[in-house]
């Protein structure tokens, strides 16, 4: 009997304590993607390829214009980021830094705040929202400060 409680406590024991490194694990992977598809696929060497590997399809980014919202889907972002970069093909790139201040997952939602520095200045401050799907996180939305100066 006295085996069986033991057992019993150590088995909970274990769950209880293996469960913050699985959200952890979480946090990883949703920093992960945003990245390999954001920081790098949008800001560092834009490819397309990157952003649709972690961009969910639906994905909308809001975009704010004095009083007014209007909403770029991520196809729509991606055709911009290219005919960008077949402009400035032969320009130097930037030195691109970002941090996570906060990086929160519930189940199958996650949102990370990420603050984007190039050469130095502080760019963007993004709000972004992912899911979970079967094939990992998807980043699905987008909110940003951009700053001024940068």
């Amino acid at each position: 009997m006295k085996n069986t409680i033991f057992c019993s406590m150590m088995v909970l024991a274990f769950f209880a304590l293996s469960a913050p490194l699985r959200a952890n694990d979480e946090k990883q992977a949703v920093m992960r993607v945003i990245e390999e598809a954001y920081v790098k696929g949008v800001h560092i060497d834009p490819s397309g390829e990157a952003i649709r590997k972690g961009f969910h399809p639906e994905f909308v980014m809001f975009v704010q214009d004095g009083e007014k919202v209007t909403m770029v889907t991520r196809d729509e972002w991606i055709t911009r980021i290219e005919a960008s970069k077949a402009k400035n093909s032969s320009g130097a790139k930037p030195v691109v830094k970002h941090e996570f201040p906060v990086v929160e997952v519930s189940g199958k939602a996650a949102i990370a705040k990420v603050e984007l520095y190039k050469d130095g200045k502080h760019v963007f401050t993004d709000f972004i929202s992912l899911y979970k799907f079967e094939d990992g996180w998807k980043i699905v939305g987008k909110t940003f400060y951009r700053h001024p100066n940068s």
